[in-house]
């Protein structure tokens, strides 16, 4: 369970980070951010996007040993080794994090002060900038794909050797009870990476931007709220 709170956690601080501002924006008529909350924002966000993808790595791998090495699980999956495992992706998160913040933000913003969205995502904070923002994009585009492919490559593996564990058993009960264990993961994983790719792999349109603000905020806030209650379905 220590892994299963600290994606709760995770998931928790993830919903908080534009929650607040958007119930301000929507109760009162304030509808501005300073340049440095928006940095703020940003980072976190960021942090929490990157944090949430190895965590759900992290719980794959964490599945795959309880059902395919329920002896060993104990050994492999100690107390010590998890807070490596979590320590690691907090590193990784900050790092990922001031990477991208700290390029995006070093642009220079001399033009319109209009941000086309609800928060401070990336794209629409890119399009205010007043330079070249290729070089920018391409190391964005190509740290998002390592981390999504890294730990999407780790759930794939490791629920190709589930499901292979699975069929050689002999039991129902034994089968319906490691199914059970997956279940909730499975579905937190759909509605995460499922909601991602929605918004980022669809042709661009005039629709798409409007769509693509009610995506960000079901995929930042909504989906981290469902995930603790998704768990206790189990």
């Amino acid at each position: 369970y220590f892994l299963l709170s600290i994606l709760s956690f995770t998931d928790s601080s993830f919903s908080t980070v534009n929650t607040p501002k958007l119930l301000e924006n929507f109760l009162t008529s304030s509808q501005s951010i300073s340049f440095a909350a928006c940095v703020v924002q940003m980072a976190l966000m960021t942090f929490h996007g990157t944090a949430e993808c190895l965590l759900l790595a992290i719980m794959a791998y964490d599945r795959l040993t309880a059902i395919c090495y329920p002896l060993l699980y104990h050994t492999i999956m100690s107390q010590r080794f998890c807070i490596q495992l979590v320590a690691a992706t907090y590193t990784a998160s900050v790092a990922n994090s001031a990477l991208l913040t700290g390029y995006i933000f070093k642009l220079p913003y001399c033009g319109p002060n209009i941000i086309n969205h609800y928060f401070c995502d990336i794209p629409p904070v890119l399009r205010l900038a007043c330079a070249d923002t290729a070089e920018v994009e391409a190391i964005i585009f190509i740290s998002s794909a390592l981390i999504i492919l890294f730990t999407i490559t780790i759930i794939l593996v490791s629920y190709a050797y589930i499901l292979v564990t699975i069929y050689r058993m002999h039991s129902l009960a034994a089968q319906s009870k490691a199914l059970s264990t997956c279940a909730s993961h499975l579905a937190i994983i759909c509605l995460f990476y499922g909601t991602i790719i929605f918004m980022y792999a669809q042709p661009s349109s005039p629709n798409s931007v409007d769509q693509n603000k009610f995506v960000s905020v079901f995929y930042t806030v909504a989906i981290p709220m469902l995930n603790p209650v998704i768990y206790t379905l189990r």
